[in-house]
């Protein structure tokens, strides 16, 4: 029998039509990259040949890591330029590496810079908070939800704080099984009830397992689908847009409804308690809130109030959760400091009538170099992202920047390079003690972002992650476990997320 070289029937062979079609988006897709890496070259950048279409989002979606280990490749592979084109589809897109370009972006020039690269639909109501809002919306809310963060506010959230930490301890000892696995879904439980007692006046005897907090930690959860919808929402705003992505309607209806009935009791208590619905309460009484420049006004709708809200108890959660977490994990593998942070925690527990207070937590010096090195090492958010609202430059490399450019700055590379901080992948909380402070980078350590756009609740979170380690320590040690091939992050996740990793909470035989 001879046998021939195979030959297609018509109808495995593609139609003119199809091959025509994917002939044509080849093209575009080729002329896209070919756009993107020449309008940087022209202005004599250099252009991440990787993925030149998509850049940085598109590989995120695609690959098997996160979006912040992206741009630490990114990072090193230009040790030397001031600031690297990226694809970002039809948008010009930068990453700007240099420090003086940095705080360019994010402080100097900052009316230049103003907006956060990402916008919103409407009718994502969650999403119409501070952090998403841009422009004169996000300063007048910005002013507003200011007030609730002062140092003097943030102080009579103390004992609140102080009582949900000895809660936790409680709650952990009466479930020993939460000891030694899932410690970061654990700690998220204590900062959810935490910021719940603390900032909105949740509180009753089963708070660490209540609906609230349970819906608060599902909506954190990021999995393919919102990885997808965010990148398209970085990539093309108008698309985003024109696909109607809602990616916190889920949540709506129940947030909403919650909070209304936190603010409806409060006005009914006729009570001040100095907390998130004392805020919303007087926001409601002063009627529209006004741009006094620009004459823009915004109703303080129940709706406005809860996305607020939404987004306190997300920035008040996970990242703080996060930097308990890792705080934790080094001191699980550094003896030394461990020891020490111990002995600390001790002396001001025994100082004090075994009883713990603002002041106290500020008196202690070692703790907040532990916490300051595992946030330089870990920071909640690998990088921070803008977009250029008018014409500008940048002054190292004399970068011309367009309107509608979007940028990208570092954080976790910065932290992690010897230039700014020697031995980088040690942990070494001295380098932050008094002595040693002046030697570290200006505004180059900027673990929850920097310049305007700074977190809002910072004096909070710190205060919360000190008032839950100072109670977790004085009453166990720890242990850390991690995979033999070193952390992992995990790779649908924009944050510095660990997969790989967990620590043990082993109880003290307190004399």
């Amino acid at each position: 029998m001879i046998i021939g070289p195979y030959l297609p029937n018509a109808g495995d062979r593609p139609s003119p039509k199809s091959s025509t079609v994917c002939g044509a988006l080849w093209a575009i897709y080729y002329l896209i990259g070919l756009y993107n890496e020449t309008y940087w070259k022209k202005r004599g950048i250099k252009f991440h040949l990787k993925n030149k279409v998509f850049g940085p989002m598109g590989e995120f979606v695609t690959s098997k890591r996160s979006l912040f280990e992206i741009f630490n490749e990114i990072y090193k592979m230009y040790p030397n330029e001031p600031a690297v084109g990226v694809g970002s589809f039809l948008t010009p897109a930068l990453y700007v590496k240099d420090p003086l370009n940095v705080q360019h972006v994010l402080n100097i020039d900052f009316n230049a810079f103003n907006h956060r690269g990402f916008e919103m639909n409407e009718d994502d109501k969650l999403s119409d908070n501070v952090l998403f809002m841009n422009g004169n919306r996000w300063k007048i809310m910005r002013q507003n939800m200011t007030p609730l963060f002062t140092a003097t506010k943030v102080k009579s959230m103390y004992y609140k704080l102080d009582r949900s930490a000895v809660d936790f301890v409680d709650y952990l000892n009466k479930r020993p099984e939460l000891l030694k696995k899932d410690t970061l879904h654990t700690l998220t439980t204590f900062c959810n009830a935490a910021i719940g007692a603390a900032v909105f006046g949740i509180g009753n005897e089963s708070i660490f397992d209540s609906p609230f907090l349970a819906m608060a930690i599902e909506s954190m959860k990021m999995n393919t689908i919102r990885n997808i919808q965010f990148a398209i929402g970085s990539l093309n705003i108008r698309l985003f847009k024109l696909l109607g992505i809602k990616v916190f309607k889920k949540h709506e209806e129940f947030f909403i409804s919650a909070i209304k009935q936190v603010i409806r009791k409060r006005e009914a208590e006729n009570v001040k308690k100095h907390d998130f619905a004392d805020l919303c309460v007087g926001l409601i009484n002063k009627g529209t809130l006004k741009d006094r420049d620009t004459g823009l006004e915004i109703e303080p709708t129940d709706e406005i109030l809860a996305a607020q809200a939404f987004f306190f108890f997300l920035a008040g959660s996970e990242p703080s959760a996060s930097a308990m977490f890792f705080t934790l994990v080094e001191l699980g593998m550094n003896p030394e400091p461990l020891k020490r942070v111990h002995e600390e925690i001790d002396s001001s527990f025994e100082k004090y009538n075994n009883t713990m207070t603002y002041d106290t937590i500020h008196e202690m010096e070692y703790l907040d170099m532990v916490y300051n090195e595992a946030l330089r090492m870990y920071p909640p958010i690998g990088f921070l992202t803008r977009q250029c609202v008018k014409d500008t430059v940048l002054p190292t490399g004399n970068i011309r920047i367009s309107k509608g450019t979007k940028i990208f700055t570092p954080i976790f590379e910065v932290h992690h390079d010897p230039n700014f901080f020697s031995d980088p992948e040690v942990f070494n909380p001295d380098r932050f003690s008094p002595k040693n402070r002046h030697k570290l980078p200006n505004n180059m350590y900027m673990p929850f972002g920097e310049g305007k756009r700074l977190c809002i609740g910072v004096r909070y979170a710190t205060l919360q992650v000190k008032a839950g380690l100072v109670h977790l320590l004085r009453h166990f040690t720890v242990k850390t476990h991690i995979g033999v091939e070193g952390i992992k992050y995990g790779k649908q996740s924009m944050q510095v997320r660990p997969t790989n990793v967990d620590i043990e909470l082993i109880p003290r035989n307190l004399k």
